[in-house]
């Protein structure tokens, strides 16, 4: 009788890979629907760069599928679908409401926080298992995550003072 030999680190590093490859796609699907959403001009910018920062996380990571023999694949990330519903849900119920844009960088950094553990968890894997090309491309896009976070965080100064004026005027 065979038995399964337990699944290994790299297994669950591949399954990861595939995991983020999805939620990655999902992202650019959702990106131009928040910059259009977006009330303030830096914001929408801010959406419009990270869209474009997106389509160079997709193209690392098919590289790092590469560097471990693998094709590149998704698998479907339940995680993100969730934190982009919430954002859908969002853009929906406070179209127009002064707090809309606070409620898009909230929902944003809701993504960039999921993003930046998947990618420090990679990283990190990705080094015990000694794909050091694979631990570049992964630190890379992880940079690009957290500046965004930081950026979003800047931006939501504004929009939840702008949000909390306009209902006190109200």
């Amino acid at each position: 009788m065979a038995t399964n030999a337990p699944k290994a680190l790299d297994d669950m590093f591949h399954d990861m890979l595939k995991d983020v490859y999805y939620a990655e796609k999902q992202i650019l699907k959702a990106l131009p629907k928040m910059a259009k959403a977006a009330k303030s001009p830096e914001l929408k910018k801010a959406f419009e760069t990270h869209r474009e920062e997106t389509e160079a996380h997709v193209e690392r990571l098919g590289e790092v599928f590469e560097v471990i023999g693998k094709a590149p694949r998704g698998k479907t990330c339940d995680a993100i679908l969730g934190i982009l519903e919430e954002g859908k849900a969002v853009m929906e119920d406070y179209a127009d409401s002064p707090a809309l844009d606070a409620g898009l960088v909230a929902s944003a950094q809701a993504v960039e926080h999921y993003e930046m553990t998947r990618y420090g968890t990679l990283k990190s894997w990705a080094k015990q298992l000694g794909h050091n090309e694979a631990v570049t491309l992964l630190d890379a896009t992880l940079a690009e995550e957290t500046k965004t976070d930081k950026l979003l965080t800047q931006l939501g100064g504004p929009a939840n003072s702008a949000a909390v004026a306009q209902a006190k005027a109200a």
